[in-house]
């Protein structure tokens, strides 16, 4: 029999609040706050940051950094480290090495997109919206600064405008998962887990799902009880090792948010 934990919708809405200002919602992946796809990705061995373990996003940090000082105007370089050091929480730095290139590429759209998204990872989230909304052009749009757009509306506190921002990025960009993982957390900020789960794993079955929409579902499930169903999906196209990090974190941030003691001391019943 599956069971679930009874959590009313303030409480949820609370415990994901809380959670996605923490920073956890993507778990080893993303450090944005916000789920949103990163615009500029890449490492210096090519590997795929999403796929990365923290050590070696440490590693990964630490080489573009060597470049970076070596060359702080240069695009891919500044991009590369930014995403380097918000994936290792180092959203400060992040928005700085962001701020020094947006002054160098004030046109660059891509550079004014990751300056958006270094933003809205140090908390400046009006500011972020400014940005990003500055780097979105009406003739053509890009589904990905609509869904960033989204993913601040969501921590503004306005589920509303946010879904109309995913709406308009699926417009564009069909079945893209990593719009629907974020219009599944958007549910889930509203307290309707079940419209979070629903989207999540219809994110989850599309082609060029990555790692960050898992993790996501993971937490979904987490939030409601479900923690060895959770720990599960968590696990599933990761490396021991990165599993073992995310479901780590995933304990250690609800912990201190005092949420998973407070699920797991929930009233279990059968899910309806």
């Amino acid at each position: 029999m599956t069971h679930s934990i009874s959590l009313s919708k303030t409480e949820t809405s609370n415990t994901a609040r809380s959670l996605m200002v923490a920073g956890i919602l993507a778990l080893s992946v993303a450090v944005s706050g916000c789920a949103s796809k990163r615009l500029s990705t890449g490492s210096v061995n090519s590997k795929p940051v999403d796929q990365m373990s923290q050590t070696e996003l440490k590693s990964a940090a630490d080489a573009w950094e060597k470049r970076y000082k070596a060359n702080p105007a240069d695009k891919k370089t500044g991009l590369n480290f930014a995403t380097a050091l918000r994936m290792t929480g180092r959203n400060e730095q992040a928005l700085a090495v962001m701020k020094y290139l947006a002054i160098r590429h004030s046109t660059d759209e891509e550079v004014l997109a990751a300056y958006g998204k270094a933003l809205a990872g140090a908390g400046q989230l009006k500011k972020a919206l400014t940005v990003i909304q500055r780097a979105q052009t009406p003739d053509t749009p890009d589904w990905r600064l609509h869904s960033a757009a989204g993913a601040i509306y969501d921590q503004l506190g306005n589920p509303k405008q946010a879904r109309i921002e995913y709406r308009k990025a699926l417009d564009l960009k069909p079945n893209e998962p990593s719009v629907i993982s974020n219009l599944g957390m958007s549910y889930l900020l509203t307290g309707d887990m079940r419209g979070a789960e629903t989207h999540l794993r219809q994110a989850i079955a599309l082609p060029g799902a990555d790692s960050q929409v898992r993790q996501n579902l993971a937490l979904v499930i987490g939030l409601q009880g479900r923690f060895a169903e959770a720990e599960t999906v968590a696990a599933g196209e990761l490396s021991p090792q990165q599993a073992s990090e995310n479901i780590a974190f995933l304990r250690q941030m609800l912990s201190e948010q005092n949420s998973w003691t407070e699920l797991k001391d929930k009233k279990v019943k059968p899910a309806g």
